[in-house]
């Protein structure tokens, strides 16, 4: 795709930004926008929704509404968006009228894991071995190299959702069944080591910045601690991750800030598990500890502003706070914040979200300190006051 020269110019601040999406995410940009001086629209029908509680346009309708998204086509001067299952269809309609990034077409990718898995291996990066299954024929001839696998559906699968792992063919035909026979992918279990993502910002006009590689846990499926510090991974591996991630989004003309996930072997290989075209759950800790955020990188990305490499100032753990936090033996409480706001180097982000249930994300906890030591003693001080599992 080739950008004109007019694609380009800079979106000064006094213009007005618009997210599809009114998640947590879309909060947190609309929060990084207004503070660099920018007017923020967010379109997203739940009327209690995080981001459209702190926008100054606040627009309820559905995605692919024609009358919400012109209304945020006259409101706007360029779209993001928030969430990674906004219909692609309502991106590249919006771009008729408005700089969006990313575009709809890299968007339909990271929504498709078959057509996710092909571009990486287009891209020469490493993922697991897989096969598409999408008809029964397909089913049949699964290489029995590909057991113990897990089965992903190919569409509308995140936090863990819509997976179930198969050990033998009798399993991975009623793991189809219970799926439905929708276009599913069949990916070989792997013995992990750990995981780790990348999260690189692209501007329009190719110029590429990244984060430092972040060491994550997930637990359920869902991201549990994050740990960025200098030799959290090692030093080889982590210039491989970053290398592959930028390769990733060169090859799809990305524009914006996306999330590239890996797995990392016991042998110490790298393979790509997944890509998300959006701020991630696993960046968060760039507001307190880096002197650039991810979503500063995705407003300046979508407002052609210089690029700048960010820096990073302190060792930095982050925790996902989750509902459950908010029970205990199943009765409502609130988290003891003022424990954790004693602690040195606590900075609390909490979501706006109305009601906590088991699960859901509510908020984060970032633990800054000058030692990656320090920082994992408050991190795990922070953990036992509120419940969460040491790691």
């Amino acid at each position: 795709m080739s950008h004109t020269a007019k694609d380009t110019v800079p979106i000064l601040p006094g213009a007005t930004l618009g997210v599809l999406g009114g998640g947590q995410l879309g909060r947190m940009f609309v929060q990084t926008a207004q503070a660099m001086g920018y007017f923020t629209a967010v379109l997203d029908k739940d009327e209690t929704s995080p981001a459209g509680l702190v926008s100054h346009h606040h627009i309820r309708t559905g995605y692919e509404d024609v009358q919400g998204l012109a209304e945020l086509a006259r409101l706007c001067d360029a779209v993001t968006t928030e969430f990674e299952n906004v219909p692609a269809g309502a991106l590249s309609q919006l771009a008729a009228s408005l700089p969006v990034s990313p575009a709809g077409s890299a968007v339909a990718i990271a929504q498709d894991r078959a057509a996710e898995k092909a571009h990486f291996v287009k891209c020469g990066v490493p993922c697991a071995p897989y096969a598409v299954i999408e008809t029964a024929a397909q089913l049949a001839a699964v290489n029995d190299a590909l057991l113990p696998g897990i089965l992903k559906t190919a569409r509308m699968g995140y936090d863990g959702k819509g997976q179930i792992r198969v050990k033998t063919r009798a399993e991975l035909v009623a793991a189809w069944d219970e799926l439905k026979h929708v276009a599913c992918v069949l990916e070989k279990m792997l013995p992990l080591a750990h995981e780790c993502s990348v999260i690189v910002a692209r501007s329009r006009n190719g110029d590429v910045v990244n984060l430092p590689v972040q060491r994550n846990l997930h637990r359920d499926g869902i991201l549990a601690v994050t740990e960025v510090f200098a030799g959290n991974v090692p030093a080889a591996q982590a210039e491989q991750a970053i290398a592959a991630a930028k390769s990733v989004a060169i090859g799809l003309d990305y524009v914006g800030v996306l999330c590239v996930e890996f797995f990392v072997l016991e042998n110490g290989q790298l393979v790509v598990n997944e890509i998300a075209p959006r701020p991630h759950n696993s960046g968060h800790y760039s507001q307190n500890a880096l002197d650039v955020s991810q979503f500063e990188l995705q407003v300046r990305c979508m407002a052609n502003l210089p690029l700048v490499q960010p820096r990073q100032h302190s060792a930095t753990i982050m925790l996902n706070l989750l509902g459950d936090l908010w029970f205990s033996g199943g009765v409502a409480k609130t988290p003891a914040w003022d424990e954790i706001l004693q602690l040195p180097g606590a900075h609390l982000h909490l979501y706006g979200k109305v009601d906590a249930k088991p699960g859901r994300k509510m908020g984060h906890l970032n633990i800054t300190a000058a030692t990656p030591e320090k920082a994992r003693e408050t991190a795990l001080k922070a953990a036992a006051i509120l419940g969460i599992d040491a790691f």
